[in-house]
């Protein structure tokens, strides 16, 4: 059988920090209420003339190069994002386009912040029924530019960043000791559409619109969902909670994650994380958090690794991937 394994990773951040003292100079809130609600101490924020499909080819190229490809060998691009940089075509194709790869399919996927799980997804079954043999997965947001800076509820909560993932289809004998995804589990419950939305769009305002959110609503549906679809996901893998060697959680909220972890009676010492640093970079957070953990040597051959993010939606998801 064929199974997706992951050859490299790359990331981009911004070079702009704003920082929570930054942003109390422009809303009414300070560094110990950012900090005590979310974890967060600053974000990184795109340059005026930085688009999201810039931060994206950043990420891409750096993926490239560390899983040891050439872009002639991709096949699949799929970029996931919320904040393309025009209603159409999609941001893919530009990327595509720029990164040199003039074969195989490019295209968006909106999963809002579950979309690096969703573009996972996706790749994952490219690659099992043989329609692909090497994919490229990004995730990439500018989300700054959807903020309403006046509404220090959601304004401090979210920063600019991308990551990305080259995912090669090999060989495996089908049990959980196989280098590569396992298994992914996602989900979605329209009903909550207008817990976490954007109040613009292409058919009702034709404005870009701002992230608007019900914060107490998102964070008990993240707790409980995210938590499940973990356990979903590693059930489906014929594994447990004790098998886990990290878990690689959506960077939304400090809070919300060790309340997940301890829902999985995980330590928190096996949880990587990068919210404090980063923010939410929606879509960019788990890319961006498996990066920095392969980098500094927590993330090794053999590790079992537990993704898992929930966007507006809401749509939810989880992904067990033997490293």
């Amino acid at each position: 059988m064929l199974r997706s394994r992951i050859l490299g990773c790359g990331s981009y951040l911004p070079e702009k920090v704003l920082t929570n003292d930054d942003l109390a100079k422009i809303v009414d809130t300070d560094n110990d209420w950012i900090v005590g609600r979310t974890g967060i101490t600053q974000r990184h924020i795109a340059a005026d003339d930085q688009l999201t499909s810039d931060l994206a080819l950043a990420a891409a190229e750096r993926a490239v190069a560390a899983a040891g490809i050439d872009v002639a060998e991709l096949d699949l691009l799929i970029l996931a994002t919320s904040t393309p940089d025009n209603t159409f075509p999609a941001t893919a194709a530009k990327v595509q386009a720029r990164l040199g790869m003039h074969q195989g399919a490019a295209f968006d996927v909106q999963a809002v912040c579950a979309g690096f799980i969703c573009a996972l997804r996706v790749a994952d079954s490219f690659l099992r029924s043989g329609q692909a043999r090497t994919a490229l997965i990004i995730g990439a947001e500018t989300y700054s530019r959807i903020l309403d800076w006046q509404d220090r509820t959601t304004c401090v909560l979210f920063g600019d960043g991308a990551g990305a993932a080259v995912l090669r289809a090999e060989e495996a004998d089908g049990n959980s000791a196989d280098r590569g995804v396992l298994s992914v589990k996602m989900h979605t419950d329209g009903r909550h559409y207008d817990a976490l939305y954007v109040d613009g769009g292409v058919s009702s305002t034709q404005t870009a619109g701002h992230l608007r959110m019900q914060g107490k609503e998102v964070y008990r549906h993240a707790v409980v969902n995210l938590a499940a679809v973990a356990g979903e996901a590693l059930e489906a893998a014929g594994l447990e909670t004790g098998d886990i060697d990290w878990l690689v959680p959506h960077q939304a909220n400090l809070r919300i994650m060790n309340a997940i972890a301890s829902r999985l009676d995980l330590p928190t010492e096996k949880m990587v994380v990068t919210v404090d640093r980063h923010a939410n970079t929606s879509s960019a957070s788990i890319p961006l958090a498996l990066v920095e953990a392969i980098q500094d040597g927590r993330i090794k051959p053999g590790d079992l690794v537990v993704m898992e993010a929930i966007g507006g939606g809401f749509v939810w998801g989880s992904a067990v991937v033997r490293w």
